[in-house]
């Protein structure tokens, strides 16, 4: 019977039984010549589409956790740990680990704002008993990558030199409102105790000395950095001043630092007293850190950032970070600009400056500041955006 039409090639292909014939000898290459080629192809596929997968697909539940009842956590009776109130909720601050509460003015130190990431508590962060550490002379000289040739400069300046020089040109730079370089302590180990509360203080916070301005890859370039972008032009630094600042930069590579020692307020944190008499018109420090863009920092929980250029156009507008390097204008403190009593205890300014057409941000003495005064500048100098009504 032969097969149908319809049959598949595979059937075709196959001999049937009743009509086996074996080809002859003489016949079995014709034979081979006449029989047909059929090419075997496997059917094709066919794809379900996802909505009938979907269709048969078993549901899954993702496990429900046991604490987790769906419903928000009701903080309404949070009070704060230290003082045992409730009341100011906007300013009490929940520890992201113990999820205990505390207001922002019975931390010590103070939170002035709140921050913008995660938060932990003193407690927490171990961070309630921060001490000035002690560092070998070798460490020390390491860490601010002091010359070695110190003792041929002190040699050749001694300090009475330096005195006399400050003395006769003192009434004449405050006439001409001329920066004055610091006075580094006569007391080679006393110099070695304030650096010593420095590379402390920047250790605790993982930070790197840094005395300029850093540009890292990823931030603000160099380039970024133009006086001429600054929306209303900005101050030149003079000549002389510039030198001063250059000279400033020298004495701190030769282990000459400013009468100038961190210590650590139980309230304010970190904070800067003078080790010594500073004059009016005295180059404290210039403001370092990396330099990046604004616009990169909007959520940057940082509480040291400064201003370094304000651009006409918004985005090319510059801070200073000195989240990862920094010098000691990194701790010193604010004022509280709110009140009177605050006001008063202003004795350093911050300045923005052109230093050879880039911008730089230099703090500088107001008046005479006493040995064992505490250092204050007004953080809201330029934008009036920092909330200082919760300094001291």
């Amino acid at each position: 019977m032969a097969p149908s039409s319809s049959a598949s090639p595979v059937a075709l292909s196959r001999p049937v039984a009743q009509r086996k014939v074996r080809p002859s000898a003489d016949s079995s290459e014709s034979y081979r010549r006449r029989r047909p080629r059929i090419s075997v192809s496997p059917p094709p596929k066919k794809f379900r589409s996802m909505e009938e997968i979907m269709r048969v697909a078993k549901r899954v539940e993702l496990p429900v956790d046991e604490e987790d009842d769906g419903e928000e956590e009701d903080y309404s009776e949070v009070v704060c740990e230290q003082c045992g109130s409730g009341e100011r909720p906007d300013e009490l601050l929940l520890c992201d680990k113990c999820n205990k509460g505390f207001h922002m003015l019975c931390l010590r130190p103070i939170v002035v704002r709140v921050p913008i990431g995660p938060w932990h508590c003193p407690h927490c962060s171990a961070d309630q008993h921060r001490t000035i550490k002690s560092f070998s002379q070798k460490k020390i000289v390491d860490f601010f990558r002091i010359q070695k040739e110190t003792q041929l400069v002190v040699k050749c300046t001694s300090a009475q030199d330096i005195k006399k020089r400050r003395k006769r040109s003192l009434v004449f730079h405050k006439r001409r409102r001329r920066l004055l370089p610091f006075t580094p302590t006569d007391d080679r180990h006393r110099r070695l105790v304030q650096m010593t509360s420095l590379a402390s203080a920047l250790t605790a916070l993982d930070m790197e000395f840094s005395d300029e301005l850093t540009y890292v890859p990823g931030m603000a370039p160099r380039s970024a950095n133009s006086a001429k972008l600054e929306s209303g032009g900005m101050q030149v630094l003079s000549k002389e001043d510039t030198e001063t600042l250059e000279q400033c930069r020298a004495m701190y590579k030769r282990g000459e630092c400013p009468p100038l020692m961190v210590v650590f307020d139980s309230r304010e944190g970190y904070t800067v007293e003078a080790d010594g008499p500073i004059k009016d018109l005295t180059l404290i420090a210039e403001y370092t850190g990396d330099v990046d863009y604004i616009r990169n920092r909007q959520q940057d929980d940082c509480d040291s950032m400064m201003t370094l250029l304000l651009a006409r156009d918004p985005s090319r507008s510059l801070v200073i970070c000195p989240d990862k390097r920094g010098n000691i204008s990194r701790f010193i403190n604010g004022i509280n600009n709110h009140s009177p009593e605050g006001k008063k205890k202003q004795n350093v300014k911050c300045v923005r400056y052109s230093v050879n057409g880039a911008c730089h941000v230099l703090l500088v003495a107001l008046r005479d500041i006493a040995k064992g005064e505490r250092l204050y500048y007004d953080y809201n100098g330029y934008e009036h955006e920092y909330p200082t009504h919760h300094f001291v």
